[in-house]
């Protein structure tokens, strides 16, 4: 019988994500089957899967911790904003429909039952399923239609821990008022609370949890120490806190690596692997900042691409990345920002504007359509300035833009594989210049060796010797996953939740 546990939070941010993959880690070690599942995600942040679907980026790190491929069926839903009052409704990794949050909301009880099929379909093949809220269970507008929090953990009987961010301040009015507005039931569901991301003396704490525990019956399974893990967000909260903002300037001997702070900005998880890197210094560039003088300036991918244009145009910032372009300065464009650099794009269909001028650094054009591409490709480098010719590339594109170069203008790369499929397509394109590039390929500085070749080549530009290829972004996950359960297993009662998962589903869990 497969056992199941949830955690929901006092608000967002306050770290679910991470404690789901620290315990799915956990019971991974432990020697479990384990599979995350989170019935429904708000992030920009999404990865495709080897079937090609489209699913949250938490649930895929998720995965990883429980050393399983993600699966479609731990995101059924994904919601993917793309102005201030619609989404993209992404449903079993497929574009489902764009809503308003009125529709979607009234909408939202014609999923429950499919959502719960999805959840029994997986659950089905493994030993524990380590479950995700979204927000606050206490959002009381929202819970009559609720298939997240406890609408989900009531529709398969899952027991409740509650995670509270004392780094925000506020932690036991957070506790008591999410319960105080839970109804008895919920209350009785909530089983323990982890009070998440302390810094300082422990001891300070210990009379509020005996406090907090006598006035709402909850026990407080463990306090985890505010660490430091370069495990991903889920969505762009953390970066819009400053989260990933590094302070002062790149060093002599470091790379200075500049992101264009879009207002639709997606997938800034592709940047994690060179923010990682012991050479570079890693930094966003948010409204009324400057560019400066980087080796490298990256505008990334985007849910509204236009949207995100007309900002460069309205912030002046379209003519900064035209004088780095002509000062010879490398600029690469990911996805959404590959389509920017070209001359025109033509759209209609993601922003409602019918057509605009690009930056003209890139000779092509962009026409966007109905048909939104989800694939995971392989490719080979094409010659450029800035990284060696035939270097393997590989990552995952999600766009519904189709891009076409004009005559005589050199690709990024020469796709060989969509899906494991094999294929010859040529992919991006690179300036006459050289030092302007695009790709629709997110990922792709996973690679160590096209990640590697293209720093050392801004290193040569700066007169710095080259460095070996001896990082791997990946191996360094597994390792901070196990970082994760490790600082877990000494600051939270494990022991405790194995026993409230046993109590709730009545079966042995732990193996003799």
């Amino acid at each position: 019988m497969t056992v199941s546990i949830m955690l929901q939070g006092t608000a967002s941010d306050v770290g679910k994500s991470v404690l789901v993959a620290g315990l799915c880690r956990i019971f991974y070690q432990d020697g479990y089957s384990v599979a995350p599942f989170k019935s429904q995600n708000m992030a920009l942040n999404s990865g495709i899967t080897a079937a090609g679907d489209e699913m949250g980026r938490a649930q895929i790190f998720q995965a990883e911790a429980a050393g399983v491929e993600p699966d479609v069926r731990m995101n059924p839903i994904l919601l993917k904003p793309s102005s201030d009052m619609q989404a993209q409704v992404v449903l079993m990794g497929k574009v489902f429909s764009s809503m308003d949050a009125q529709t979607y909301h009234h909408y939202k009880p014609q999923l429950m039952a499919q959502i719960e099929q999805v959840y029994r379909s997986l659950a089905a093949e493994y030993d524990i399923m380590v479950l995700e809220g979204a927000g606050s269970p206490a959002e009381i507008n929202l819970r009559d239609r609720d298939i997240v929090n406890m609408g989900m953990a009531e529709r398969i009987d899952a027991p409740v821990i509650l995670v509270a961010d004392i780094d925000r301040g506020g932690v036991f009015a957070s506790i008591y008022g999410t319960l105080a507005l839970l109804n008895d039931e919920e209350r009785a569901r909530v089983k323990g609370v982890i009070i998440n991301k302390f810094r300082g003396d422990i001891a300070l704490l210990h009379s509020g949890i005996e406090m907090i525990e006598q006035m709402t019956s909850v026990p407080v399974l463990g306090v985890m120490p505010f660490i430091d893990l370069n495990i991903e967000d889920e969505d762009s909260v953390g970066l819009s806190q400053n989260k990933y903002r590094q302070h002062g300037y790149a060093k002599y001997d470091e790379l200075d690596i500049a992101v264009l702070q879009l207002p639709y900005l997606s997938n800034f998880t592709d940047f994690n692997p060179l923010a990682a890197q012991p050479d570079v210094h890693l930094r966003y560039v948010a409204r009324g900042e400057a560019i400066g003088y980087p080796d490298l300036l990256i505008i990334p991918g985007s849910k509204n691409t236009l949207g995100d244009l007309s900002y460069l145009y309205e912030s002046g910032l379209d003519l900064e990345i035209k004088r780095l372009a002509e000062l010879g300065i490398p600029i690469l464009g990911i996805c959404g920002g590959y389509q920017m650099l070209g001359t025109k794009l033509y759209d209609g269909i993601e922003s409602g504007i019918a057509e605009m001028p690009g930056l003209g650094l890139l000779e092509c054009e962009t026409r966007f359509a109905q048909h939104k591409v989800t694939t995971q490709v392989v490719g080979i480098t094409a010659s450029s300035p800035l990284f060696s010719d035939g270097l393997v590339v590989q990552g995952y594109e999600i766009h519904m833009g189709q891009t076409v170069r004009a005559p005589g203008v050199k690709p990024f790369c020469r796709l060989t594989s969509r899906n494991s499929q094999l294929i010859h397509e040529d992919d991006g394109a690179v300036s006459f210049s050289g030092n302007v590039m695009g790709s629709y390929i997110h990922g792709i500085f996973d690679e160590g060796a096209f990640t590697r070749s293209l720093l050392n080549q801004l290193r040569q530009r700066k007169d710095l010797p080259p460095l070996a290829e001896n990082f791997s972004f990946l191996e360094m996950k597994q390792k901070e996953y196990d970082n994760l359960a490790m600082h877990m297993r000494a600051h939270i009662d494990i022991e405790r939740i194995y026993q409230i998962m046993e109590q709730q589903s009545g079966c042995k869990v732990r193996k003799s």
